[in-house]
């Protein structure tokens, strides 16, 4: 079962793990420069991170300012497919405020999880690091 824990900045024992799994995915696996991966950001968002067995799979970060910014979510490639990101970003999901606007800027081979979880495409894809992406957004 997946246990979920979540923590706001930098200076907790959860943004390690998140670290680890975006270096994984996004640096490692899809090429992504570091400096744009880790941004100044990670110090005022909420890292979540879903944990199986005591060790990190999956996380997503959310930036709550205006609206539920849903961002860097990643699973690592070993525990793909097995229903781990929706459960994290259910959980995203039942944190948010009644009638929050949840939105998410995905890699456009993930917005099939995304539109299961009631997110509808709200543009045309661009591109954002090298990666086709498409906006989504959804209310609580």
């Amino acid at each position: 079962m997946l246990t979920i824990k979540k923590a706001t900045g930098t200076n907790n024992s959860v943004y390690p793990d998140a670290a680890k799994i975006r270096q994984a995915v996004f640096v490692k696996e899809q090429g992504i420069d570091a400096d744009l991966e880790f941004d100044t950001l990670d110090d005022q968002t909420t890292h979540y991170v879903g944990y199986l067995d005591d060790q990190p799979v999956v996380t997503a970060r959310l930036n709550a300012t205006d609206e539920w910014h849903i961002q860097r979510v990643a699973t690592l490639a070993s525990e793909r497919h097995n229903g781990y990101a929706a459960q994290l970003l259910k959980q995203l999901i039942a944190d948010a405020e009644p009638g929050s606007l949840l939105s998410l800027n995905a890699q456009e081979t993930a917005t099939g999880l995304y539109k299961q979880l009631g997110f509808e495409v709200i543009g045309a894809p661009f591109q954002e690091v090298g990666i086709t992406h498409v906006a989504m957004q959804r209310k609580k």
